[in-house]
């Protein structure tokens, strides 16, 4: 099959991405400007701005004397190359392979893929019409050669697919820059007279060496054909995504189990290989009257063992409706993170939370009860105890600090104290009674107080005197008084935790 390439050329790339921003520059001359050699150079021009005489390269001060309203934006180094590469990327549902040309283009490998769209030219218009829709103002065309089709998409008019074989037809006519020359070598072209390709592509091979260097002679070769010209594909990772056809529609749930099974299998195979593991995965299910079913599940940490997300796929089985079957199941991990190995020891008697056993039964309990059910915290550099703790979004998180051991702290800290009545026979004695909800403990014993002052830097406030107490029954409450103790204030004792 004989090759088909397509040039897409972005007129004004920049100033049409931050039209597409900030619509309210639609009709606004501005540019984008630079410093350079202590003046500030306008990188980029837009369209309303060209057609008063404003062009890329001009000192700002001079487009200002031209349009004294003219809007200057910094210019941002790189953007071109982020514009292109996320175009290029877009660009994949019309061909499998898309490469930058860097500043302002494109350059599609539509070799069998105009069929698709209708024919070359309905191929072409589709390209056209979707970028135009989406705010860029883009010329296209087709050719055997990348550097035909460039030539065309620049110098030629309007775009166009150029018939397989004639891309010489479509050379000859046009402006010299259209080979992409040397600055040098197209100023000479010029001093000769050759303002058409047609003018010197008939010449001698060694008189176009000679005269204008090999750098020419191979743009020509290319242009026509007579040499190959490569490009480098812009790569996508490809997402992780397993599909499962059945050929006989599936409606049992012993059938979506077997489905899951296979889809797990290659998915965790491939993530197993990259060294990576899921941390939600979602399925789902396309069924014969066109409506899509799905489940999702979520692991606490990077996860490829089959059996284990089975497990958690398993409790969301019966949640899957098949109706009159399904015919398509589509496995897709959409979160996915790297996966550390674990290493073997002889003499581990508890590995704690490294253990993927302990990670597994906790997906298990939050696929049953919810995964809000399940918290894990962390020691957080703080005196103030409402701060001294943090939540932990997964299991190889990290403390950043170690748990205070020198003090007595309640297993259960309440995230708001709360207010309880007591009797004191002094003051700044330990508590006698206290009453919490309705009920009244009687303290047996009580150790205390341990004064926790306000992180000043953080706000302001009293200070808090600490007491550990045990009730009648032996239950053991964290209670503290809030400031100093004042006849005028009532209700300033607070429980805060509770002990094992």
């Amino acid at each position: 099959m004989a090759k088909r390439y397509v040039t897409i050329w972005f007129r004004h790339l920049v100033t049409d991405w931050m039209i597409r921003r900030q619509p309210a520059l639609r009709d606004v001359s501005f540019v984008l400007a630079e410093p350079s050699h202590g003046r500030m150079m306008i990188t980029a021009a837009s369209k309303a701005a060209q057609a008063q005489g404003i062009m890329e390269g001009m000192p700002v001060a001079d487009a200002k004397a031209v349009e004294p309203d003219l809007q200057v934006f910094d210019n941002r180094p790189g953007l071109e190359e982020k514009l292109l590469k996320a175009l290029g990327e877009w660009s994949i549902r019309f061909t499998p392979v898309a490469a930058l040309d860097l500043p302002d283009g494109l350059v599609l490998d539509a070799t069998g893929c105009a069929h698709l769209w209708g024919g070359e030219q309905a191929y072409l218009e589709e390209i056209i019409a979707k970028l135009h829709a989406a705010g860029f103002d883009v010329r296209a065309a087709m050719a055997d050669t990348i550097g035909a089709a460039w030539a065309v998409t620049r110098y030629g008019t309007g775009s166009c697919a150029v018939p397989a074989g004639e891309q010489a037809g479509a050379l000859l006519p046009l402006h010299p820059a259209a080979l992409r020359p040397d600055p040098v070598v197209l100023s000479k072209l010029l001093k000769l007279g050759f303002h058409r390709i047609a003018g010197f592509a008939s010449l001698p091979r060694a008189v176009l060496r000679r005269r204008f260097g090999e750098d020419l002679l191979t743009k020509l070769s290319q242009a026509l054909g007579l040499a190959e010209e490569f490009i480098r594909p812009i790569y996508i990772n490809p997402p992780y995504q397993e599909r499962l056809h059945c050929l006989e529609p599936i409606c049992t749930a012993a059938g979506i189990g077997i489905a899951i099974e296979r889809l797990l299998e290659t998915l965790c195979r491939r993530l197993e290989s990259e060294g990576k593991g899921l941390r939600t995965a979602v399925l789902k299910c396309c069924r014969v009257d066109g409506k899509t079913v799905q489940a999702e599940i979520g692991t606490s940490r990077a996860s490829h063992s089959p059996a284990h997300l089975y497990k958690l796929f398993e409790l969301k089985i019966p949640t899957i409706e098949p109706a009159l079957g399904i015919e398509l199941f589509v496995l897709e991990a959409p979160k996915v993170e790297d996966a550390e190995p674990q290493q073997e020891k002889l003499w581990a008697s508890g590995p704690g939370l490294e253990d993927a056993s302990v990670a597994e039964l906790l997906d298990r309990l939050a696929g049953k009860a919810g995964a809000d059910v399940i918290r894990r915290f962390l020691p957080d550099e703080h005196y103030w105890p409402e701060r001294s703790v943090a939540p932990a979004s997964s299991l190889k998180d990290k403390p950043a600090a170690g748990w205070r051991l020198d003090r007595p702290r309640p297993i259960l800290l309440l995230p708001t104290p709360e207010a309880v009545e007591v009797t004191a026979p002094i003051p700044d004695y330990p508590p006698m009674l206290f009453r919490y909800r309705g009920r009244l403990h009687e303290i047996k014993r009580a150790d205390g107080p341990e004064r926790i002052e306000r992180e000043w830097w953080l706000d302001g406030g009293e200070h808090r005197d600490y007491y550990t107490v045990e009730d009648e029954q032996g239950r053991r409450y964290w209670l503290f008084r809030s400031g100093h103790y004042n006849e005028d204030q009532r209700g300033q004792w607070f429980i805060h935790g509770f002990f094992a």
